[in-house]
Parts: C-alpha cells; sequence; structure tokens
C-alpha cells in the first residue's frame, strides 16, 4: 500500500511539474536577423591611432556605435569630433581587455545563443504579427556599472530602435570573480547576480520586448492590481521563452521557486489576512514588488518580488479559464476582471 502511495505521489508531482500549456510551432515563422559582434571589433581597434580606428568602427556600424558612445560609455558627438573622449576610451579598452578575455572563454562562438535568440523572436512574431522586430542582434561588453532597469529589473541587455543589444560583461556566471568581490557585491548583491548567467540572454531580451510591447507606465493601483499587472507581463515573457525553467524568468533560485508553490497558501494569506490587497501605499507595495533579498514575513528562505509570482499565478489560472484570449487581449483585460475571474484560491 505505501509503494502504491509513494508511486501516485511521483505521478500527480510530474503532472503539476510539466502541466504546462503546449508552445505552438513556430519553425515556420520567418525571422530575418543578423548577428553583430561589436565586442569583437571594438577591443580589436588599433588604439594607437584612435581617430581612424574610431571612424571606422562608425562605418561599419553606424546606428549601434552612437548609441553605445552615448547612452553606454556616456562619449557625445562633440567630444569624439574634439578628441577630448580618445584617452578615456583608450582607458576603457586597456581596463576591460582582462573582462572581454573572460567573455571570449564562454562566447568565442555565439551561434547557441543566437539560435535561442532567434527562436524566441519567432515567439514574438507568432504572437504579434505586426511588431516590428529588431534586425540585428549586438554583443557589446560596457562599463561593469552600465546596468539597465525593465520592469523586471536590472539587466544589462538593451533594445534600441535598431537591434537587440547583448551586454556581455554581465553575462559571465554567477561565480565570476568580480561579481563577488566586495565592490562588486555593492553593485550586484548575490540575489541579482545569480541571474547573470548565459541561458538568460534570451530570456533578457525578451523582457525588452515584452517592456516595449507593453509599455510601463506609473501607478498607483491598488496592490493587487499592479501584482496582476506583474503577472502579466510574466506570463507574456514565458510565452516568448516556453522553454525556460520558470524561476530563470521571476529570477528565483530554483530552490526559491518551489518554495513559493509549497507555500503559496502562506503567502496568499499573507496578502488577505493583512488587508493588503487594495492598499495603495506605495512603501509597502515596493516591499512586494521590487527585487530584494526576501520577503522578510515569510521568512529567511523566502524570495522579495513575492507580489509578482502571485500576480503571475493569479493569470495563469485566468488564462487556464479563458483559453482563447490572446496576448494583446490579455494586456488590454482589465485587472479587476482577470482578478474576479480568476477565482484564485491557492
Amino acid at each position: 500500500m505505501t509503494r502504491i502511495l509513494m508511486l501516485l505521489f511521483i505521478s500527480i508531482y510530474l503532472f503539476a511539474c510539466t502541466n504546462k500549456t503546449a508552445a505552438p510551432d513556430v519553425s515556420g515563422v520567418k525571422v530575418n536577423v543578423t548577428l553583430q559582434r561589436f565586442d569583437k571589433d571594438f577591443f580589436e581597434i588599433d588604439t594607437t591611432n584612435m581617430n581612424e580606428s574610431l571612424q571606422k568602427l562608425q562605418q561599419k556600424y553606424p546606428l549601434f556605435f552612437k548609441d553605445y558612445m552615448l547612452n553606454i560609455l556616456g562619449v557625445d558627438d562633440e567630444m569624439l569630433q574634439n578628441n577630448t573622449a580618445t584617452k578615456n576610451i583608450q582607458y576603457f579598452i586597456k581596463s576591460y581587455k582582462p573582462l572581454y578575455d573572460s567573455s571570449t572563454k564562454d562566447f568565442g562562438n555565439f551561434n547557441n545563443q543566437f539560435a535561442d535568440i532567434k527562436q524566441m523572436l519567432q515567439y514574438v512574431k507568432y504572437y504579434f504579427s505586426t511588431y516590428q522586430l529588431p534586425l540585428t542582434i549586438t554583443t557589446f561588453i560596457g562599463p561593469i556599472d552600465a546596468a539597465f532597469k525593465t520592469s523586471f529589473g536590472i539587466q544589462s541587455d538593451i533594445i534600441t530602435a535598431h537591434t537587440l543589444g547583448v551586454g556581455l560583461q554581465l553575462h559571465l556566471g554567477n561565480s565570476f570573480s568580480y561579481y563577488n568581490t566586495q565592490q562588486g557585491l555593492e553593485l550586484y548583491p548575490a540575489y541579482i547576480s545569480n541571474r547573470f548567467e548565459q541561458d538568460n540572454i534570451a530570456i533578457n531580451l525578451a523582457k525588452n520586448i515584452v517592456d516595449d510591447i507593453y509599455p510601463v507606465t506609473e501607478s498607483d493601483k491598488p496592490l493587487i492590481q499592479q501584482m496582476i499587472e506583474k503577472g502579466k507581463r510574466l506570463f507574456i515573457l514565458n510565452s516568448f521563452v516556453p522553454k525556460a525553467v520558470e524561476n530563470k524568468l521571476i529570477g528565483y533560485t530554483d530552490e526559491q521557486m518551489k518554495a513559493c508553490y509549497t507555500k503559496e497558501q502562506a503567502i496568499w494569506d499573507l496578502f488577505v489576512k493583512n488587508g493588503y490587497l487594495q492598499i495603495t501605499d506605495k512603501n509597502i507595495i515596493k516591499n512586494y514588488l521590487d527585487e530584494s533579498p526576501k520577503t522578510q514575513e515569510l521568512g529567511e528562505g523566502a524570495p522579495g518580488n513575492i507580489g509578482a509570482f502571485v500576480g503571475w499565478q493569479i493569470v495563469k489560472k485566468y488564462m487556464q479559464k479563458n483559453a482563447a484570449t490572446t496576448l494583446q487581449q490579455l494586456i488590454n483585460m482589465d485587472n479587476d476582471i482577470v482578478f474576479q475571474q480568476a477565482k484564485y484560491k491557492p
């Protein structure tokens, strides 16, 4: 009898882990995108002849060059024309050459990552056929503190009008020496640098696209509505990278993700029993929707951003009951309706 119960438990567990909506076949979706290795060309320029080298680089990357110089290195056109930035660029190349050399061990060949990105773009095109995809994927290395805020958190990967940019400086693995120095940990605590892995590249670029399709707006809405807003974004993100494990999407460790499902009732009770669902106090809301190492009330091992986890479960429940709803319709759907119709009861 014990053996039968154990087998039954294992079967239920496996079903729960695999009971995900099957991803559509996107093999026939055409995506025209090319790879640009700006990082290689930038770090291989002749630093003894900076003016000519930068001109050649600009000719090869006429669009990304300006974005990189201005928005990543902080060098404007006037500084380039007056040659006042030459020494700064030389210093950056010299200082970051060891980091670039480390990156070539992992990214000398970018074929696997490019294939993942291309497939992600196929899913984007499948769900949003009129969305204008970038024509290029551009790898680069920026300053270690050059991180950009998205609705999902901070990352080095960017989106411009012309390209999806992959900031390799924050994809060298969470054991990379600099991330674990005092300075590195001050910039990126472990709960953030845990995401600095190769397999987060396509996910991060998908996050940029989600924000582009579904722009973030300042909100004074009640907590439950903002939770569902976060849940919608995670659901769309999951649709763009359906093969990714869930903890990678929300930025949790595998252990934290499992604990959230195990303690899902207790997490929901935290919001219900404290009367938090309809609060509009930004300081309280911040505790549950911003990145942080933990949720104090739930104990040491509980991750931060716990409201996004709950919002995601609510949206998943709604979509299970309304499978014909498109992602665009989900974006436009009133959050209160999503909450009411989901009838979420963990």
